[in-house]
């Protein structure tokens, strides 16, 4: 049976060293300020909006929320991030996505100045990552690493299977896991022998939103299984792991929810920090 890794766990002993942090800038005279742009009223966004918010107060660094009609305009939202960017009392920016289709989200990110890319998306800080300079790494991959790193196991010479390409999960993972010597296999929805790849990975990362697509058959004993797929599926919320299943056969596995989620937002508290510090 596997052992789990607690991401809430994980998650709370990072924002407390966090807090002493912010409590030693403050000291020094420093405040900390993450800016959070909301635009229109997406459920699920507006759940995550808040969350952030709380995290930011937990911590003792301030939080600017501005939520914005549907219909702002497109140079309406360039003004605000442009007034953010040089307003010198604002650490870190976050524009929650998604956003209404006529405001282009890679034009946003791109707008956003790389010292307050808190989010890790804009290209000076993938760039960065790639070439292994310091810099802001997008939260949720930084955040599986922790997860990894948790278990205690070397992840230098282990093969590391990272299941999905997207931007903002799965080609940071993979950069991550290759920063940290794995051998990294990149698997999508054109890799046409899946199982056997995964079968020979000490470490499995997936992030496609896919209900049960790792099933136990394709899981090594003992791998380390990081679920950071989120689904809906009869009301509740589940990943891409057959979880009950593969916990049977993995040596450490992430829960869904209670995994990958904490830990996203930890690492945005902790961009917002090594903004502060910056």
């Amino acid at each position: 049976m596997a052992q789990l890794i607690n991401g809430n766990q994980i998650a709370k002993e990072i924002k407390q060293r966090l807090s002493q942090e912010v409590a030693d800038l403050k000291a020094m005279g420093k405040d900390v300020c993450l800016a959070v742009v909301l635009v229109g009223e997406d459920p699920a966004s507006e759940i995550y909006v808040r969350n952030k918010i709380k995290d930011c107060e937990e911590i003792g660094v301030e939080s600017r929320a501005f939520r914005l009609p549907a219909t702002i305009t497109k140079q309406e939202l360039n003004d605000l991030l442009d007034k953010l960017n040089a307003d010198k009392t604002v650490n870190g920016i976050l524009v929650q996505f998604p956003l209404p289709k006529h405001l282009d989200e890679m034009e946003v990110v791109r707008r956003i100045s790389p010292l307050k890319d808190v989010d890790g998306f804009c290209v000076e800080s993938v760039g960065n990552l790639l070439i292994g300079e310091e810099g802001f790494v997008s939260c949720t991959p930084a955040g599986a690493l922790e997860l990894i790193k948790s278990t205690g196991q070397s992840i230098s010479g282990k093969h590391a299977v990272v299941i999905g390409r997207s931007n903002n999960v799965g080609k940071p993972m993979a950069l991550l896991l290759l920063d940290n010597n794995a051998t990294v296999t990149m698997c999508h929805s054109k890799t046409v022998n899946l199982k056997e790849i995964c079968l020979q990975a000490d470490i499995i990362v997936t992030a496609v939103g896919r209900p049960k697509l790792v099933t136990a058959d394709m899981v090594k004993k003992g791998a380390i299984v990081i679920d950071v797929g989120i689904n809906k599926v009869d009301g509740k919320t589940v990943g891409d792991v057959d979880f009950e299943n593969v916990e049977k056969i993995a040596g450490f596995i992430t829960p869904m929810p209670g995994g990958t989620g904490p830990m996203t937002r930890a690492m945005l508290l902790e961009n917002t920090l090594k903004a502060a510090r910056k």
